[in-house]
Order: C-alpha cells, then structure tokens, then sequence
C-alpha cells in the first residue's frame, strides 16, 4: 500500500466528459443453465458505456468506458439501476457480477467534470446525477442476491460505491483502492460515512482524509474486499461463476474461497499493518487540528509524508469528511445516504469543489486556492449549515 505516481493523475484521466446515452442489453428466454448472451438488444451505438447481460443464471454488468477508466456517469447509473432491480426479481437470475472493461480500471470514479458543467448550465441535472447514484448505492447494499465485484485495478470514489455495499468483493494485485474526494473540495460520498468507518481501527478515516491509496493484497488486509485472486486468474474465476447452475451463497462463497485460498501473489507481504498502530494513534483525535498536531509530533517520515498530503487538501472538506465519518459510525446506510446528499447539494453551490476540480482535471495547475484557505477559518457554524442544508428534497428510496 503506498503512493506511487500522482493521485492527481489518475483523476485527471477519471474526468472525462459526459459522453451521449448507449445502451446495451441482452436477453434470453433459454433455460437458466443454457441462457448464454443468445440474444442481444442494442440501440446500435458504436459503444455501449454500460453492457448489462444474461450470462448463464448470472447478471453481468461491464462498466465499458476503459478510455476514461470507467468513470461513471449519469447514463450509466440511469441504465445500472432498473436493470439491477428487474434482476432482483427474476427468478432465473441467482448472482450479479460486475466488472470493468480493459485492465486499468475497474471504475476510477464519477464523472466529475460533467458533473461541474451540469452544475453550471443545469443545477438539477448535477442533482439527479448524485440522487441516482446514491439509490443505486442503497440498492447495492440491500440487494437480495449475491453480489460480486470484480475489483480489478483502479478503484476510486464512485467505484466504491458500485462495489463495497455489495456482498462480495474481489481485488488483485493490480487493484488500487482509494477515497481522494477532500483533494478536489468534496467528501468521500456513495457511502463512504458509512464503510470507512467500519474498516478496522481508524484506517478508514485516514483513507478518507488523506485520499492515501490502498493497492493490492492490502486491499483485502484492510477489509474492503472479501477476497483477493491473482489477477491471471480472474477470467477463470469468472467462468467457475457464470458455470454454475441455480446456485446457492454458499456455492458462490465456496468458488471464491478457492480461489482466494490458492492466491499466491504478496501472500506474505503487507504494507498496511506496519503503520496501522500509529494510524489507529493518530486518527483517534476528534479534530483536524488534532490530527494534524498528532502527525507533527510523531515526526516519522511516513507522519510527515500524510501532513504534506493533508494540508493540501481543502480544510473545509477535511472538516465535513471526519464529521461526516463520525456520526456515520452510528447511521444506517440508508441514513448516510441521506446525510450524503444533503452534503454535495451544498458543497455544489459552494467555492472549493468548484475550485478543486478547477485546479485538478481542468486547468490541472495543482494549486487550488481554497476558501476558507486554512482549518482555523472554518468554523462550527459553516459547518452546521453543510449539515442542516435545505431537506425538502431528501432523498427517498
């Protein structure tokens, strides 16, 4: 687990622009144990951003955006969620199974920049996109049938949301895991009050402050995925699941047991547990202040190499991240949810995300000028007014 390469980076590559709807599905009145991709429905577009496919008694969604790294966007939340639910309702249909295209990404994260220019030219759209993505976030933790995600590469921001609420969830060597929203003024959203909390001791409030990027093994070290496959392996484990007929959890757990218990890449090796102690130290502080005081005091590189990540980020996104976690320790997901969009509504029609994804994926100068510019300057009643923003549209599920 470690920084290599720019976070900065990945995201600018993420932020593609909102590209036009295409659709894919295919379906097949053949018996559960013969239905194969028999029949395709298509809008004729050159390439679906989303498939969405009966294959054997599985539902397989493929996030088809590699150029972008999957980044999602409203056309595919649009066309994800009543897929998702008729699935969920079909008798013949016993596991979902989603995954990205290509070998780089499974879903680098939301399209943001579309998102920005919704805001712009279209408030409501920008709205519509988040409502979406979060019911469909609800409906991932509340579905009623095996879920598996194939986390294979870079998993960010709304990659999270598509995979962590989901029963099972599987990372390779090559998976590179992270909540980087407090670099370009947001929070860690879809859900993120609501897991990183959950992840043992304070390892998720650090990931959602810092961004820090957990790769590979550690992925599953951390808990956040269930299971861990050598990535050469993947399509074989994917062929196991799709070949299985009427299954039952425990047949699907049983496969994914196998596979993870025959994994062999960094089977002894782990980052994460080497700093866990000090991390648990550190993020135990109910302050930013706190924290950042903590870091200084250690004084060890790898402190001093989270201070420098932490006083680049947005202090009043930094502030609403660690309250967000905290009273999302104590909510349903359903409530964070809720709690979520009542947040990016307001951090929409404020200066930082604006600015952050200015600096970030448009510009990509590196030096955005937040307002407030430092921690002391935010205080308890802005962030109240983050908290308590307008709820007469909250979200219902």
């Amino acid at each position: 687990m470690g920084r290599s390469g720019s976070l900065e980076d990945l995201l600018s590559v993420a932020g593609g622009a909102l590209a036009t709807l295409a659709y894919s599905i295919s379906v097949s009145e053949a018996p559960c144990y013969a239905r194969h991709d028999v029949e395709r429905m298509s809008n004729h577009t050159a390439a679906a951003e989303v498939l969405l496919e009966r294959k054997g008694c599985a539902g397989v969604i493929t996030l088809n955006r590699p150029r972008f790294l999957n980044a999602l966007n409203f056309n595919m939340v649009k066309d994800i969620y009543p897929q998702l639910k008729k699935w969920e309702q079909d008798p013949e249909i016993f596991l979902i199974i989603i995954k990205g295209a290509g070998e780089k990404a499974f879903c680098a994260g939301g399209d943001i920049r579309a998102v920005v220019e919704a805001v712009k030219l279209a408030p409501k759209k920008a709205h519509d996109f988040f409502r979406r993505e979060y019911i469909l976030n609800n409906a991932i933790g509340s579905f009623q049938k095996p879920y598996v995600a194939l986390i294979h590469g870079i998993t960010m921001g709304a990659g999270a949301g598509l995979s962590v609420h989901g029963q099972f969830r599987v990372a390779t060597e090559k998976t590179v895991f992270a909540m980087p929203e407090t670099a370009i003024g947001l929070f860690p959203d879809v859900g993120g009050g609501y897991f990183l909390p959950r992840l043992q001791g304070k390892l998720g409030y650090f990931l959602g402050l810092t961004g820090f990027r957990v790769k590979g093994r550690d992925v599953y070290t951390a808990g956040i995925a269930t299971h861990f496959v050598d990535s050469e392996k993947l399509v074989m484990l994917e062929e196991d699941l799709l070949a299985l007929k009427s299954p039952s959890e425990e047949n699907i757990a049983d496969i994914l047991e196998t596979y993870h218990t025959k994994s062999r890449i960094d089977q002894d090796k782990s980052y994460i547990f080497e700093h866990m102690d000090k991390i648990n130290s550190w993020f135990s502080a109910n302050t930013v202040e706190q924290i950042i005081e903590n870091l200084q005091q250690d004084g060890s590189p790898f402190a001093l190499e989270q201070l420098k990540v932490i006083n680049k980020m947005s202090p009043t996104s930094l502030k609403i991240a660690l309250r967000q976690l905290m009273a999302g320790s104590s909510k349903t997901l359903q409530e964070v949810l809720t709690m979520e969009y009542r947040l990016v509504r307001a951090f929409m029609v404020h200066h930082d995300f604006h600015e952050g994804v200015r600096a970030v994926l448009i510009d990509k100068d590196r030096s955005p000028k937040w307002k407030p510019a430092n921690l002391k300057e935010v205080t308890d009643e802005d962030l109240n007014n983050y908290f308590k923003f307008p709820g007469s549209n909250d979200l219902k599920f």
